[in-house]
């Protein structure tokens, strides 16, 4: 009969989470969490297969902590500009675990939905309001949210890295605009038109026929 493990896995994973949280990902070691742990690195291994699945166990308690920081965004209208708001907000507040999280390479590429499934049924929440509360069409509120979506990491990946410090106010402000800008060329009804046309010449200039027909335009 294998010996009893001393620590739990719930026990080694917030641990584990805790060292990250401090001095980031890198710091996560064998040794150190068996010192944290008042233990030899042995009783990790009788848990856990590697350290990999110690990150990946940390990862999970990570997550769990940022949809409950998010959990509030069905009280505001738009939803997923609060979870932009939240999202930027979080890689100030904890940088390292925005890094866990979202600042991972992976070992291959993925489409920019499957790259959203951690936030689990989040999205599609955010999509469904966003189709009642602004009358869109299930594509255009998609592309709403995504868009959002990939200012709101730019911006968090930015406060995260500490190469700028941004209050909510601020946030707010810049995915605001970027939405009014969205809703605008949406509520167009030239979306299509843009998307089909609008290429990129040689020299990485973006053109089109209608680029010169949006609806704000000076």
């Amino acid at each position: 009969m294998p010996p009893k493990p001393k620590c739990t896995r719930e026990e080694i994973a917030k641990t584990a989470l805790e060292i990250i949280k401090e001095n980031g990902l890198s710091s996560l070691t064998a040794r150190e969490l068996g010192k944290r742990l008042n233990a030899s690195a042995s009783p990790i291994f009788t848990v856990f297969e590697s350290m990999d699945e110690v990150k990946m166990a940390a990862r999970e308690l990570a997550l769990r902590e940022f949809r409950e920081y998010i959990s509030d965004f069905e009280k505001y209208t738009p939803a997923f500009k609060r979870i932009g708001i939240k999202m930027v907000s979080y890689g100030i507040r904890e940088p390292e675990l925005f890094k866990l999280l979202f600042m991972q390479e992976h070992n291959e590429a993925v489409g920019l939905k499957s790259s959203l499934q951690d936030l689990g049924t989040t999205v599609d929440t955010c999509i469904s309001l966003t189709m009642r509360d602004y009358d869109l069409s299930e594509d255009e509120a998609e592309i709403l949210f995504e868009q959002l979506w990939i200012e709101a990491f730019g911006l968090g990946t930015m406060c995260a890295m500490k190469i700028c410090d941004l209050s909510e106010e601020e946030i707010g402000r810049k995915l605001g605009t970027t939405f009014a800008s969205l809703m605008m060329l949406i509520k167009s009804g030239k979306l299509s038109s843009v998307y089909s046309d609008v290429q990129k010449s040689s020299n990485g200039i973006y053109h089109g026929n209608a680029l010169n027909d949006l609806p704000f335009k000076e």
